[in-house]
Protein backbone atom coordinates (compact mmCIF):
# COMPACT_ATOMS: atom_id res chain seq x y z
CA UNK A 1 0.00 0.00 0.00
CA UNK A 2 1.30 3.22 -0.53
CA UNK A 3 -0.48 6.30 0.61
CA UNK A 4 -0.20 10.48 -0.44
CA UNK A 5 -1.83 13.09 0.10
CA UNK A 6 -2.06 14.84 -4.11
CA UNK A 7 -2.54 18.58 -2.71
CA UNK A 8 0.67 17.78 -0.26
CA UNK A 9 2.97 15.63 -1.15
CA UNK A 10 3.58 16.36 -5.07
CA UNK A 11 6.98 14.23 -5.58
CA UNK A 12 9.06 14.98 -9.33
CA UNK A 13 8.38 14.13 -11.55
CA UNK A 14 4.66 15.13 -10.95
CA UNK A 15 3.84 18.97 -10.88
CA UNK A 16 1.62 21.44 -8.81
CA UNK A 17 1.03 24.38 -11.01
CA UNK A 18 -0.54 27.66 -9.43
CA UNK A 19 -1.70 30.75 -10.67
CA UNK A 20 -4.43 33.38 -9.73
CA UNK A 21 -7.12 31.17 -11.75
CA UNK A 22 -6.15 28.44 -9.36
CA UNK A 23 -4.00 24.88 -9.19
CA UNK A 24 -3.67 22.05 -11.70
CA UNK A 25 -1.93 19.44 -10.00
CA UNK A 26 -0.65 16.03 -11.86
CA UNK A 27 -1.73 12.37 -10.57
CA UNK A 28 0.01 10.29 -12.51
CA UNK A 29 2.76 10.40 -15.17
CA UNK A 30 3.58 7.68 -17.30
CA UNK A 31 1.21 5.01 -15.42
CA UNK A 32 -0.19 2.19 -17.72
CA UNK A 33 -4.20 2.97 -16.28
CA UNK A 34 -6.42 0.61 -18.16
CA UNK A 35 -9.66 1.98 -16.52
CA UNK A 36 -10.97 4.88 -14.42
CA UNK A 37 -14.63 4.78 -12.52
CA UNK A 38 -16.11 7.31 -10.23
CA UNK A 39 -17.96 5.32 -6.99
CA UNK A 40 -20.38 7.44 -5.19
CA UNK A 41 -21.02 5.62 -1.56
CA UNK A 42 -23.69 5.94 0.84
CA UNK A 43 -22.99 6.83 4.85
CA UNK A 44 -21.48 3.67 6.33
CA UNK A 45 -21.42 1.54 3.23
CA UNK A 46 -18.41 -1.35 3.31
CA UNK A 47 -17.06 -2.20 -0.36
CA UNK A 48 -14.47 -4.47 -1.02
CA UNK A 49 -13.34 -7.81 1.33
CA UNK A 50 -11.62 -8.33 -1.80
CA UNK A 51 -7.74 -8.95 -3.18
CA UNK A 52 -6.59 -8.55 -7.19
CA UNK A 53 -3.79 -11.19 -8.35
CA UNK A 54 -2.81 -9.43 -10.61
CA UNK A 55 -4.28 -5.64 -11.07
CA UNK A 56 -3.27 -2.12 -9.14
CA UNK A 57 -5.73 0.13 -7.74
CA UNK A 58 -5.53 3.80 -6.86
CA UNK A 59 -8.00 5.46 -5.07
CA UNK A 60 -8.88 8.95 -5.18
CA UNK A 61 -10.73 10.68 -2.47
CA UNK A 62 -12.88 13.35 -3.97
CA UNK A 63 -15.61 13.98 -1.47
CA UNK A 64 -16.24 12.65 2.01
CA UNK A 65 -13.99 9.95 3.75
CA UNK A 66 -13.49 7.12 4.26
CA UNK A 67 -11.71 4.37 6.56
CA UNK A 68 -9.19 2.13 4.59
CA UNK A 69 -8.16 -1.43 5.88
CA UNK A 70 -5.58 -3.61 4.18
CA UNK A 71 -3.41 -6.47 4.41
CA UNK A 72 -1.25 -9.09 2.61
CA UNK A 73 -3.54 -12.05 1.09
CA UNK A 74 -1.20 -14.59 2.89
CA UNK A 75 -0.56 -12.61 6.42
CA UNK A 76 -1.86 -14.24 9.57
CA UNK A 77 -1.72 -10.33 10.51
CA UNK A 78 -4.58 -8.47 11.56
CA UNK A 79 -5.08 -5.54 9.26
CA UNK A 80 -3.86 -2.24 9.13
CA UNK A 81 -6.30 0.98 8.59
CA UNK A 82 -6.03 4.39 6.99
CA UNK A 83 -8.68 7.12 7.57
CA UNK A 84 -8.69 8.72 4.24
CA UNK A 85 -10.00 12.41 3.40
CA UNK A 86 -10.42 14.84 0.27
CA UNK A 87 -7.22 15.02 -1.49
CA UNK A 88 -5.89 11.69 0.00
CA UNK A 89 -5.43 8.51 -2.56
CA UNK A 90 -3.94 5.14 -1.80
CA UNK A 91 -2.42 2.38 -3.82
CA UNK A 92 -3.14 -0.99 -3.65
CA UNK A 93 -1.08 -3.59 -5.02
CA UNK A 94 -1.76 -7.37 -6.27
CA UNK A 95 -2.38 -9.47 -3.48
CA UNK A 96 -2.94 -7.29 -0.83
CA UNK A 97 -6.68 -7.92 0.66
CA UNK A 98 -8.32 -4.34 0.68
CA UNK A 99 -12.00 -2.80 2.06
CA UNK A 100 -13.20 0.29 2.30
CA UNK A 101 -15.43 1.59 5.54
CA UNK A 102 -17.24 4.99 4.39
CA UNK A 103 -17.67 7.90 6.15
CA UNK A 104 -20.79 9.21 8.14
CA UNK A 105 -21.42 11.65 5.25
CA UNK A 106 -21.14 9.45 2.57
CA UNK A 107 -18.32 9.45 0.07
CA UNK A 108 -16.95 9.99 -3.46
CA UNK A 109 -13.98 8.70 -5.04
CA UNK A 110 -11.93 7.80 -8.39
CA UNK A 111 -10.75 4.39 -9.10
CA UNK A 112 -8.19 4.37 -11.09
CA UNK A 113 -6.73 0.60 -12.29
CA UNK A 114 -4.10 -1.00 -13.94
CA UNK A 115 -4.77 -4.44 -15.13
CA UNK A 116 -7.95 -6.02 -15.14
CA UNK A 117 -11.03 -3.88 -13.82
CA UNK A 118 -13.44 -2.60 -16.85
CA UNK A 119 -16.51 -3.54 -18.39
CA UNK A 120 -17.15 -6.77 -19.08
CA UNK A 121 -13.64 -7.49 -17.50
CA UNK A 122 -14.69 -5.61 -13.67
CA UNK A 123 -14.76 -9.06 -11.99
CA UNK A 124 -12.37 -11.36 -13.68
CA UNK A 125 -9.86 -10.54 -10.78
CA UNK A 126 -11.66 -9.89 -8.12
CA UNK A 127 -10.89 -12.88 -5.25
CA UNK A 128 -13.64 -12.06 -2.66
CA UNK A 129 -12.27 -12.88 1.07
CA UNK A 130 -14.33 -14.67 3.20
CA UNK A 131 -13.07 -13.27 6.64
CA UNK A 132 -14.26 -9.84 6.05
CA UNK A 133 -11.13 -7.50 7.59
CA UNK A 134 -13.24 -4.60 8.41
Amino acid sequence: MKYKNIWLNVLSPLELNEDSRGRIVDIFYNQNINHVAVIDSKANAVRGNHYHKLTTQHILITKGSLTYWYKKFDSSNIADCLELNEGDIVSTPPMEIHALKIGENGNQFIVFSSGLRGGKDYEQDTFRVSNIIV
